[in-house]
């Protein structure tokens, strides 16, 4: 299912409709779908490096929009959709032991973390910062820095490398996404036990 799933988000890419497919793919990711928005995301601003940064743009804009949406079902609908969407995805026990010992500081960790490496999902997170009860306007700038982050790094790194940093970033993005995740965690508990 994923596989098939994952192929038809690329050819997505190949379509004149395809900036508005990367708007929905993105909003969705954010809150319910299981396809990064990058797969789209890619292989258009490769097509076409004079719009990657538009594309990044539209990307971030979305993926906020959806993340509002995913706070939202968190917040108002969690026991009705949000438990239910988890549960389809595998990811319910882990969201139930991250709500009931994740402080409000870690939550908005998390979110830039799953915002710049998916790591944990950004549809957990968003779900989780609505159920915790995360001040909306504090979500939605951390979600504008995260994912702005990672669609405007993405956009430069294709303007400036081309294809060439395609496969690199197929390959590597998780890793090098998890290692600037480790090292915001790391400044995080380093300032947390600098001021206890």
């Amino acid at each position: 299912m994923l596989r098939r799933l994952y192929d038809w988000t690329m050819s997505l890419a190949a379509r004149k409709s395809a900036e508005a497919w990367l708007a929905v793919i993105a909003f969705i990711e954010s809150s319910v779908f299981l396809v990064p928005a990058d797969v789209l995301y890619l292989p258009m601003a490769l097509a076409r490096p004079d719009r990657a940064y538009r594309y990044a743009i539209v990307a971030t804009v979305a993926s906020v929009l959806g993340g509002i949406a995913g706070w939202m079902l968190g917040y108002y609908a969690y026991e009705a959709l949000a438990k239910p969407i988890l549960e389809v995805y595998g990811k319910l026990d882990t969201f139930e032991q991250l709500r009931g010992s994740t402080s409000a500081d870690a939550i908005l960790l998390l979110l830039i973390t799953s915002g710049l490496a998916h790591l944990p999902p950004i549809k957990v997170v968003t779900i989780l910062s609505g159920a915790a009860g995360i001040n909306i306007w504090l979500f939605i700038v951390s979600a504008v820095v995260a994912r702005g982050a990672r669609f405007l790094f993405l956009a430069w790194l294709l303007r400036r490398y081309g294809e060439p940093i395609r496969e690199f970033i197929e390959k590597r993005l998780g890793l090098i996404a998890g290692a600037v995740a480790l090292v915001l965690i790391l400044l995080y508990a380093l300032f947390h036990y600098l001021h206890l």
